[in-house]
């Protein structure tokens, strides 16, 4: 049954207006009046477009209402409402669904599931030393819930398909999987046949799980000898240009010291015999001519006394005759002064 016409409420356009300028932010954001809507017995909602930024197709709409007999109108309600060619949002999904992996920041807590399905019931005492050692030691199963199967192979497809896993470009380039590196640390249980932990700082996936068959460039083993290949290695290009030159005796030794000193030749020992394939030669006798004074003595540095008188040119001695030195004061004292 259709509403029957309200004149008094139909005509509180007015009121309407000055209550949904009230409850809109801007004044300009009230626009024109866009009619009445019966809504039922003495109760009439007026409607006026929303002129905000955002907002296009919604509409201020203020009810008023009127009772029995009354001849005043009565605001009910004023609220913003969305028309036929409205800009709505999204539907509202509840926050513990709409959660993704890497939302949960510091303080943030999730909310509790009891039919987790990724978890079941843990282990719980059973009495007996031996059986609770394994359940609890071994296998770490004195916990309230622990991953079930559905948890474990959810978590392996995860990890497996990943940035940890074998298909990633830095596993495809590597020269060696992780299974064969002394950085990896082994899981338990089940896990630990497909992943365990990287422990080398020097790698990208320091303390991530990663699979057996991922790999990187911080192997422990990259140090292995170069596979033998079918082209011959080069031979070695030198550079003869790039010669450094040095001085004999110009080099300083490290530190900015001074030169160091030539080593003196080392006088053979006295009783040293010479070698049996060297010629000694045999003691020249000076000239039978030479007039040496008996009384002079030669000084030690091997000068040539003054009052020596020097053969003339056609005296001179042949070149085998020749004296290899002219003589020491111990050969003139030994020598008679009239020759041999």
């Amino acid at each position: 049954m259709a509403a029957v016409k309200d004149a008094v409420l139909e005509r509180a356009v007015d009121l309407a207006r000055e209550v949904a300028v009230e409850i809109a932010q801007e004044p300009q954001d009230v626009g024109e009046y866009l009619g009445a809507v019966r809504e039922a017995e003495r109760l009439v909602s007026h409607r006026f477009a929303c002129t905000a930024r955002g907002y296009r197709g919604w509409a201020w709409t203020v009810t008023v209402a009127r009772v029995p007999r009354g001849r005043t109108a009565t605001v009910c309600e004023a609220e913003l409402l969305p028309g036929d060619d409205a800009i709505l949002a999204r539907t509202w999904v509840p926050w513990s669904q709409r959660l993704r992996p890497g939302d949960i920041g510091p303080g943030d807590v999730l909310p509790f599931r009891p039919d987790d399905p990724r978890l079941e019931p843990g282990f719980t005492p059973t009495g007996d030393p031996e059986v609770d050692e394994v359940a609890i030691d071994e296998l770490a199963l004195a916990r309230v819930r622990v991953l079930s199967p559905q948890g474990i192979s959810e978590a392996a497809e995860r990890w497996y398909r990943g940035s940890r896993g074998p298909a990633t470009p830095g596993s495809v380039a590597s020269s060696a999987a992780c299974g064969s590196c002394g950085f990896l640390v082994p899981l338990q249980g089940s896990l630990g046949t497909l992943f365990a932990v990287c422990a080398n700082e020097w790698s990208p996936d320091d303390g991530k799980v990663v699979s057996l068959d991922h790999g990187c460039g911080a192997h422990s083993e990259t140090d292995v000898p170069s596979m033998p290949s079918e082209w011959p290695a080069p031979d070695p290009l030198l550079d003869e240009n790039a010669i450094d030159v040095v001085e004999r005796g110009s080099r300083e030794t490290e530190g900015g010291d001074a030169p160091a000193e030539p080593v003196a030749d080392a006088e053979p020992p006295a009783d040293a015999e010479p070698p049996a394939d060297v010629d000694t030669p045999a003691e020249v006798e000076p000239p039978a001519d030479a007039d040496t004074p008996a009384d002079v003595e030669t000084p030690a540095d091997v000068e040539t006394p003054v009052d020596v008188e020097t053969p003339a040119e056609d005296e001179t001695p042949a070149e085998d005759e020749t004296p290899a030195d002219t003589g020491s004061a111990t050969d003139a004292d030994a020598r008679p002064a009239d020759g041999p």
